[in-house]
């Protein structure tokens, strides 16, 4: 029955009521009333399911989520890689200090490798969100799916802004871009002359 659409049970209902002769029973009428019921409740999980746009969050916000989580765990990977180099260096600085010096360096430096231990904790685990957020675009795909909904009733997408010298300085200032959606330098340098 997962197969089925909308249309194919209203037909098969519509069958059932031409079946039926004479009167009906006070049980058949309360029956008949329960599936109008699950009907107009089927129509409505419809035009709402159409009016989230499923379509603009499937293609565009949560893989847009998703890259920009898979970046964070990609430069506090980087990030923490030069902060553990850095302490390598300092090591190697700590047998040329005097032993005071040198043992509150050891101190800070095995401080600091404690602490880096947070990337490998955050990368898990936004790793689980990232999952979790594929598993929901993925449901959400098949109850579209099977419902049939199209975006035909939908209402239209947020438009992209483009950018222009009047948006440009908004677009920069959102913070971290993903590496594919990043300034260029010939951007930033273009922003800067304009401030002439």
């Amino acid at each position: 029955m997962p197969d089925q659409n909308p249309e194919q049970i209203e037909r098969a209902v519509r069958e059932v009521l031409g079946s039926l002769s004479g009167d009906l029973t006070t049980t058949e009428i309360s029956l008949l009333g329960e599936l109008e019921a699950l009907g107009r409740e089927v129509a409505r999980a419809k035009s709402e399911i159409a009016a989230l746009r499923v379509d603009d969050i499937n293609d565009r916000h949560i893989p847009t989520a998703t890259d920009e989580l898979d970046a964070v765990v990609e430069h506090t990977a980087t990030a923490t890689n030069e902060i553990l180099d850095v302490c390598e260096g300092l090591e190697k600085l700590q047998t040329k200090l005097p032993a005071e010096h040198a043992d509150a360096l050891g101190v800070a430096v095995t401080r600091i490798y404690e602490a880096c231990s947070f990337q490998d904790i955050t990368g898990q685990r936004i790793t689980k969100v990232v999952s979790a957020l594929k598993v929901i675009e993925q449901r959400v795909s098949d109850v579209t799916r099977r419902f049939g909904t199209t975006t035909e009733n939908a209402p239209a997408p947020e438009p992209e802004v483009a950018i222009t010298p009047e948006t440009e300085g908004r677009a920069l200032a959102n913070g971290p871009q993903l590496p594919t959606a990043a300034s260029s330098q010939a951007d930033i340098d273009r922003l800067l002359a304009s401030f002439d």
